[in-house]
């Protein structure tokens, strides 16, 4: 394990799963919205957050979650792991709801500085109508990972739970080509 790809729908869990699994495994964690974003909220044009794409991609380790899926052919050529957080709406739109209240009008973690957290109806719009549609590409996009990359499809906190356990019990024993930390 040398480079994960992380990919779910909002409020799925990515941002959160990636900075455990970079204390867990001590690859480095590149998370979207720093790419996509500029400081004052300001959107990258397709080029640049391309181009930022491609400078990860190319890095020996990561673990890069997030979006920006034209992007992911490239993404998935170099991941040896990719993680589908794969959670229904209904546990989705609360976490997004509580992560919008806990850290409202600052910057959160994963967000470049400037950014601080709002409440922004149509980022809420844009959750309830694309829930299915984007389901659905991820669906097949993870149908498209080829056969000798280690891939995971999570449903559930459980789920998340067992898998960061059986991280963290590999990354004792030295099961993923990382050293012993």
């Amino acid at each position: 394990m040398k480079r994960v790809m992380i990919i779910g729908q909002p409020g799925s869990g990515k941002s959160w799963l990636a900075r455990r699994m970079g204390e867990i495994t001590h690859l480095p964690v590149v998370h979207i919205d720093h790419i996509h974003w500029a400081p004052a909220w300001i959107e990258r044009s397709r080029a640049e957050k391309d181009r930022l794409c491609t400078e990860v991609h190319a890095r020996p380790e990561w673990i890069f979650e997030g979006g920006h899926s034209s992007t992911w052919g490239e993404r998935l050529a170099r991941a040896d792991t990719v993680i589908w957080l794969d959670l229904p709406l209904r546990r989705r739109l609360p976490r997004l709801l509580c992560r919008t209240l806990r850290h409202y009008g600052r910057t959160r973690p994963d967000m470049p500085q400037g950014c601080p957290e709002r409440f922004d109806r149509e980022f809420y719009r844009w959750v309830w109508r694309t829930r299915n549609s984007m389901r659905s590409r991820l669906n097949w996009f993870y149908g498209q990972i080829p056969e000798g990359k280690d891939r995971h499809r999570l449903r559930s906190r459980g789920e998340v739970a067992a898998y960061l356990r059986g991280l963290s019990e590999a990354v004792k024993r030295g099961n993923l080509g990382l050293p012993h930390r």
